[in-house]
């Protein structure tokens, strides 16, 4: 079932046309390319939760973009990935909260029966595939490997 929210973004990149606001514009063409991209590459339209799921992935390019950027000591480049990320943000899938992924990991320890570091994996798999873009996956790693430690 296809969804609305690529028709909302691609409306919302007229409004911010219309209003002079480039960095928003920028921002939303290239989610809005990522999204047809990867309509072309699944061969139907998008759901709004794949369109959310896209978003979240753009928003993940970002940060890794502002680490790097910040390492080169390239802060105004970082300013400019954060701005985008912020925009990115309104479409991207709301982020669990600290207690939600803990219940989540637990609840993939009593699933899976891990019990040791060669469990890391039945666990990673049962919480992503539960949190569907909701949390990163290297702080649940961290998370994981702690408590199996």
């Amino acid at each position: 079932m296809a969804g609305q929210l690529h028709t909302q973004i691609r409306d919302q990149i007229a409004q911010a046309l219309k209003a002079g606001d480039k960095l928003r514009v920028g921002s939303l063409r290239m989610l809005s390319a990522a999204i047809t991209n990867r309509e072309k590459d699944e061969r139907h339209e998008l759901s709004d939760d794949e369109v959310r799921e896209v978003a979240g992935r753009e928003m993940k390019k970002r940060g890794e973009s502002i680490e790097a950027c910040q390492a080169a000591g390239r802060t105004e480049l970082a300013d400019k990935e954060r701005a985008e990320r912020d925009v990115l943000a309104e479409y991207a899938p709301t982020q669990l909260t600290d207690e939600q992924v803990d219940a989540l990991i637990d609840e993939a320890f009593q699933a899976t029966g891990a019990s040791g570091p060669a469990d890391i994996g039945k666990v990673m798999g049962f919480v992503m595939a539960r949190a569907k873009g909701q949390v990163d996956g290297g702080a649940v790693q961290l998370r994981v490997k702690e408590r199996l430690g």
